[in-house]
């Protein structure tokens, strides 16, 4: 049975009752196309139902040297890159970006402490545009596992406009729990020392508490 999430709730209501009445009108005014109109809704409703599937996920291993991927998708970057918010140095930079298809979920990489939370309003630019990842909505989480640090960044695009992180500094997370959402998808990158050992390539599609990305 498919799981909903709780952000898809009041989204779902809301389009449910839109469709309803819409089919009402037509059936009403036009019944010739009711049949078109009625398929077409529910088209329209599965759709966007599949954006809020929340799947169980366990992760296979429990090892804070074990970095899961936080989100559905594929593997768009690997490059050492300059993090400027937080770290002011150079670190592994790992981008999964997000399709329409994808589970949106996004889940903690590891265990710890948080010990940053930003929210940043910004623009949306796709994805992939070499700015989204400065100029885009976002937020900025780092999470402390006793031993090192690792960032994430969850980055709106032209359709995910509404970012959600359920995290705040001082809260002990666990590795595989939730982090956040984001609507519609787009873009998570993760921020890991330099000699973190990469376990995954370009253009590769990972799940979220199921594939390694990195170790420690």
């Amino acid at each position: 049975m498919m799981r909903i999430h709780k952000e898809g709730y009041t989204i779902l209501a809301v389009l449910t009752a839109v469709l309803v009445i819409i089919n009402l009108v037509v059936v009403w005014y036009l019944p010739a196309a009711g049949i078109f109109f009625i398929a077409a809704s529910v088209l329209i409703f599965l759709a966007v139902l599949q954006f809020f599937r929340n799947p169980r996920r366990e992760i296979r291993t429990a090892d804070d040297k074990l970095v899961y991927a936080p989100a559905d998708g594929k593997i768009v970057t690997i490059e050492e890159s300059l993090e400027s918010e937080y770290f002011g140095d150079k670190r592994l930079m790992i981008s999964i970006f997000m399709s329409p298809t994808n589970v949106h979920v996004n889940r903690n990489p590891i265990s710890g402490k948080i010990n940053y939370f930003k929210y940043h309003p910004g623009k949306y630019l796709v994805a992939w545009h070499p700015k989204s990842s400065s100029e885009n909505e976002r937020t900025t989480v780092v999470i402390d596992n006793g031993e090192e640090e690792i960032l994430l960044r969850q980055i709106a695009g032209a359709l995910a406009k509404r970012i959600k992180t359920y995290l705040h500094v001082g809260d002990e997370v666990e590795q595989g729990s939730e982090l956040g959402f984001i609507k519609f998808g787009s873009r998570v990158d993760v921020f890991l020392p330099l000699d973190a050992k990469i376990e995954v390539s370009l253009g590769q599609k990972v799940k979220g508490n199921q594939t390694v990305i990195a170790r420690l």
